[in-house]
């Protein structure tokens, strides 16, 4: 486990980023979590006392590294842009659980399943975590049938997104 304290961060102006509250990961912490690794990874541990896992680092450049502070995390530890924060991490080797409903469907859909697969771990889960968030097992049942179309249409979860926002402004 790796310790430091750091000062919470905001972007400007930045793209996708606009707005985010976020901490920079020094490279030489970056290497201790994971040595040698340049492309994004996830850690666990505590930023004070308020415990996180499963939380993407995203390369930020010169072997250094940011992860965004979220509204949950803000609130957990109740600080905000400009705090000082006690971070104590460590790679979080946790294998992500896909859902299991979209799997068995994708069995049923070998072209759409096969397409899934190529994709990244990380994109695997935003299919998988949308589905997992419906509150309704009718929205989680029409959620299952719109991505398994989908990946049948080899869609990236973005693709999806944006076609069913497309259908949606059409009706």
């Amino acid at each position: 486990m790796v310790k430091f304290t750091t000062t919470i961060l905001q972007f400007g102006e930045q793209g996708e980023k606009t707005g985010w509250t976020y901490i920079i990961i020094p490279a030489d912490i970056a290497e201790q979590l994971k040595p040698g690794h340049k492309k994004s990874f996830r850690v666990k541990g505590k930023l004070d006392s308020y415990a996180i896992k499963s939380i993407a680092l995203l390369p930020h450049g010169g072997g250094s590294f940011i992860m965004a502070i979220n509204e949950t995390m803000r609130k957990g530890t109740r600080k905000r842009k400009g705090a000082m924060l006690q971070v104590q991490l460590q790679e979080d080797k946790t294998e992500r659980k896909l859902s299991k409903e979209l799997m068995e469907c994708l069995e049923d859909e070998p072209q759409a399943l096969t397409f899934f697969k190529t994709l990244a771990p990380s994109h695997q889960g935003y299919f998988s975590k949308w589905i997992e968030d419906a509150k309704t097992e009718a929205t989680k049942t029409k959620r299952i049938a719109q991505a398994v179309n989908g990946l049948s249409r080899k869609f990236s979860f973005g693709e999806l997104i944006r076609s069913l926002k497309q259908d949606q402004a059409r009706r």
